[in-house]
């Protein structure tokens, strides 16, 4: 019985991501390299700005404004879409159904 519901599972599984995997193929395939917004390029030129100053000179209040821009930054660049991001909930479950299943 537990072989019937792993084998079950990974039907399941196999059925659900053959066909995103399949599209994603067809959509990548495109001669024409995808740009990055100019927004995006903006805000990694001034991360990478702020990564080489001289922090040493500057007083508490101007590296806390420092500090919290980055934060800033960091949050506008991954609300931007450029990625998959699981939540901790979502991690959670897959572990508990591969522990189940396994």
């Amino acid at each position: 019985m537990r072989k019937l519901s792993f084998y079950l599972m990974v039907m399941i599984l196999s059925i659900c991501v053959l066909p995103t995997s399949t599209y994603a193929a067809e959509k990548n395939s495109s001669d024409t390299p995808k740009e990055m917004p100019a927004e995006v390029k903006t805000m990694l030129n001034r991360l990478n700005e702020i990564k080489e100053m001289d922090k040493s000179n500057l007083s508490s209040s101007e590296k806390k404004e420092l500090r919290t821009e980055v934060k800033t930054i960091k949050k506008n660049l991954r609300s931007s879409g450029q990625g998959v991001y699981l939540s901790v909930g979502a991690i959670i479950i897959i572990v508990l159904l591969l522990i189940l299943l396994l």
